[in-house]
């Protein structure tokens, strides 16, 4: 088992599970409004079994079994939307995809049809939840993978479920389906993404839900010194490790792609602003041109969700006009440095039907 693999699955509160202001344990009202108030702690999976090749956990991995139901506003979802696009997963799992904004019961399919999932039949991802554990206490999180045929959760593991897609659907892989977590650089991946997660993926929350002054400063250096680090690392090579897109680079464009729109002002991650670093801008550029990546990206969900849900930090629920997103399209030169970005393997074809994301969420 790698590091990655063994690394307590933890989880974002409203988006990848519980934390000690969750809204879903005091009703949604107090809970979103604590946010700032109490000290940022996340909660490891409660749901941590594991879809695989061999069924180990009593779910083997079956085409049209499962549905992927994800927030496109959460970044730990956002993993799991680029993954199933890079790995060509779209026939074989299903996508359900929430309203950006939670109610009393939390994710909700308010965008479908008489408010239900077409696949699920439920109106609130929670319905799945209790399906697997009646009476479970505890949040309602995104990614989540459920079993359409008993309309149970089966995890809300957002560690392992993209690790999972990579290492154990591989048969269901499209033909040209790059290898996001290849063996001989395992090693060098979990290392660089253990250092991402603790400081940039989850720091920037640790610095947006900072109850005093103190929290907030150490949580905001931890994210700069981290992103300087990514920055220089990134100066001479066009991917975090080896020659191509891997896991590593997914997980950090989940929270590139949210700083300026929201980690920047809401967060008060506003030492520089992402476009601001000229290496980091342009790496997020590349990886935002390649197919499966920006075209999973929506963002008026991102926003409406983050100023619009954490009443805590932003009680008013103003979503601001900017950032201008015309930036995202201008050319990044990040070719310039080499690498391959599916390696042997080929691009993703077309967002399926139904997929695309709203005019409203592109630049």
């Amino acid at each position: 088992m790698s590091a990655a693999e063994s690394e307590p699955a933890e989880n974002s509160p409203g988006e990848g599970g519980r934390t000690e202001s969750d809204p879903t344990e005091s009703g949604p009202a107090e809970g979103n409004a604590s946010y700032g108030h109490k000290e940022f702690k996340r909660s490891k999976s409660h749901f941590a079994d594991r879809v695989t090749a061999d069924g180990r956990d009593g779910w083997p991995v079956e085409a049209g079994r499962y549905r992927l139901v994800v927030s496109r506003a959460c970044p730990w979802a956002g993993r799991s939307l680029v993954s199933r696009r890079l790995l060509g997963l779209e026939g074989a799992l299903s996508l359900g995809i929430t309203d950006p904004i939670q109610d009393d019961r939390s994710w909700r399919f308010t965008l479908d049809p008489g408010d239900r999932d077409p696949v699920l039949g439920i109106r609130f991802l929670s319905e799945a939840y209790e399906e697997r554990e009646s009476g479970y206490p505890g949040g309602v999180s995104v990614p989540a993978l459920v079993d359409v045929p008993s309309g149970k959760l089966v995890t809300n593991d957002f560690q392992q479920i993209t690790l999972d897609f990579a290492t154990q659907w591989t048969a269901l892989h499209r033909e040209g389906a790059p290898d996001l977590y290849p063996q001989r650089l395992r090693d060098e991946i979990d290392s660089v993404m253990e250092a991402i997660f603790r400081d940039v993926n989850n720091g920037v929350y640790r610095a947006g839900f900072a109850p005093d002054q103190s929290a907030y400063d150490a949580a905001c250096r931890d994210v700069f010194r981290r992103l300087e680090w990514a920055s220089e690392r990134l100066a001479s090579r066009r991917y975090l490790v080896g020659e191509t897109i891997t896991e590593a680079d997914i997980r950090l464009f989940s929270t590139l792609v949210r700083f300026d729109a929201v980690y920047h002002g809401h967060f008060k991650c506003n030492r520089r602003k992402l476009a601001e670093d000229p290496v980091l801008w342009a790496y997020a550029r590349d990886l935002f041109q390649t197919p499966g990546f920006g075209d999973t990206i929506d963002f008026d969900h991102i926003k409406r969700h983050y100023y619009q849900v954490h009443s805590g930090i932003n009680p008013t629920g103003i979503v601001p006009l900017g950032p201008d997103l015309g930036g995202w399209l201008t050319p990044h030169h990040r070719e310039e440095l080499g690498g391959r970005p599916f390696g042997d393997g080929t691009p993703p074809g077309p967002v399926p039907a139904g997929e695309e994301v709203p005019t409203s969420g592109r630049p």
